[in-house]
């Protein structure tokens, strides 16, 4: 099927355009669902899972939440975990002379 372009107004190149962009999306989801298929069977037939071919995780970058390793003794909800930033009533009781391991949990 040739279309000549050229003869094309700019409202039908618009239009081609988008059925363009749509089939191009289709084919890709296409595309992607016979190749998790094929994979699938792959996986099914060898008895693996993804989880033990490849490292299934969050890889390098930010962990999880660290435990908490020092505490206000005036309200104990106010927690630190010694990384980052010191929070403001562990810098208050630091310039009134106090230790930090003072308030380890």
């Amino acid at each position: 099927m040739a279309i000549n372009i050229e003869k094309l107004s700019l409202k039908d190149l618009n239009d081609l355009e988008a059925k363009l962009a749509k089939a191009k999306a289709q084919a890709r989801d296409k595309a992607k669902a016979d190749t998790k298929d094929k994979i699938d069977r792959i996986l099914e037939a060898s008895g693996f899972s993804i989880g033990e071919l490849y490292s299934v995780g969050r890889g390098r970058g930010r962990g999880g939440k660290s435990a908490a390793k020092y505490a206000n003794p005036d309200d104990r909800s106010q927690t630190w975990t010694g990384r980052g930033r010191k929070p403001n009533w562990l810098n208050a009781r630091l310039r009134k002379g106090a230790n930090v391991e003072d308030f380890a949990i």
